[in-house]
């Protein structure tokens, strides 16, 4: 079983990931945050590094989860390969941080290798204003985070409503970010599991 947990910066996909791993006793898989060269020279200089930022993500992502799908383990994702290509790289190019000729390149990777991995049995969205993911993101201060525009976020989350709107990959779980605090709240917390093991097992 495979579920991804899927949304903008600052979302809580983390934190759901971990108590979500607890409980259904999944494999947690992180995004290697820390582990990526370019991020913290992308936000310093966003249209110099746009497009090597997003080919690590692509590749590194891609890497990982074939290796997890052939091991057939219970897994639970913080962040999928398809919000590099739908959200993050389309975003970009959007914005005029990534060429034309780098987003038709990048693009054209993406279609080539996405049809070697399987979608999730179950993809989660945490759907979160701007409010909400500034505030997130204030609390856990990482510092290449500091540079963040409002306006970056507000136009992530428009691509994301997008991509969630035309997803039909598989099963999909929307959830409101803005009144779920599962951080610190059981019952909310509990009310995610319920509709996510519905999903799963059928329980109604």
């Amino acid at each position: 079983m495979h579920l991804a947990i899927v949304g903008n910066i600052g979302a809580g996909k983390t934190t759901l990931t971990e108590k979500l791993a607890r409980h259904l006793n999944f494999e947690p898989q992180f995004e290697a945050v820390d582990n990526n060269p370019y991020l913290e020279d992308f936000y310093s200089d966003m249209k110099r590094w746009a497009f090597n930022l997003q080919i690590f993500f692509l590749n590194s992502r891609f890497r990982h989860i074939v290796d997890l799908q052939s091991r057939g383990i219970n897994m639970i994702q913080d962040r999928t390969i398809y919000e590099d290509a739908y959200i993050f790289a389309e975003n970009l190019y959007d914005m005029g941080l990534m060429s034309a000729r780098d987003f038709e390149n990048y693009s054209n990777i993406f279609q080539s290798i996405v049809h070697y991995i399987k979608p999730p049995d179950l993809l989660i969205y945490l759907r979160a204003s701007v409010p909400t993911l500034v505030n997130n993101i204030q609390k856990r201060g990482r510092d290449y985070e500091s540079a963040i525009r409002l306006d970056y976020l507000s136009k992530l989350n428009e691509k994301y409503e997008k991509w969630i709107g035309n997803y039909k990959e598989g099963k999909l779980l929307i959830l409101d970010k803005d009144n779920l605090d599962f951080a610190s709240n059981p019952e909310d917390l509990g009310k995610i599991i319920g509709k996510i093991e519905a999903e799963m097992f059928g329980l109604f």
